[in-house]
């Protein structure tokens, strides 16, 4: 006697894709898969995206960056300020809101935490959720924006340290 197993599939709606897509920004394939794969669980859904993520954004490390901005922030007292180059591969991405709104967090960062180099910026907790460090952050942004993310040079000016 063969014994059949069949697989059931798990129906997932628009309103469940929608609601995964504007929490993470990933694509809808993407969004549809993880739902799948975790039945549903929008919690499990979201950490199996950030897990293939970071999967992706490692495949794109080699990649040439030479595109990308110079941002800036100022400290609303004024005495404090930032300066970061963000390198991406290609101008379209360079003028996405994701790409500019991750150069200015790294420029509060650095004005915030004063990092020595990139390196010890990249391992610092990142300052608006210490469950991230700011390389993972970057790692968020190159998931979701498909190309890979250099952090270039970094300068952080104070007038008290004159």
């Amino acid at each position: 006697m063969t014994h059949r197993t069949y697989q059931t599939h798990m129906i997932i709606t628009a309103d469940q894709i929608k609601k995964l897509r504007e929490k993470t920004g990933v694509g809808i394939m993407d969004c549809r898969k993880a739902l799948e794969e975790s039945k549903g669980d929008q919690k499990k859904a979201e950490e199996l995206l950030q897990s293939w993520g970071i999967e992706k954004a490692g495949k794109k490390e080699g990649r040439e960056t030479k595109q990308g901005v110079v941002s800036s922030y100022i400290h609303a007292n004024g005495t404090v300020g930032a300066l970061v180059e963000l390198y991406c591969e290609t101008d379209f991405v360079a003028r996405t809101e994701d790409f500019n709104n991750l150069a200015h967090e790294i420029c509060m960062q650095v004005a915030a935490m004063n990092p020595e180099s990139i390196s010890e910026l990249e391992k610092q907790p990142y300052i608006r959720d210490n469950k991230l460090t700011v390389s993972e952050l970057v790692k968020k942004t190159i998931a979701k924006l498909g190309e890979n993310i250099k952090i270039g040079r970094i300068a952080r000016f104070d007038i008290k340290e004159k």
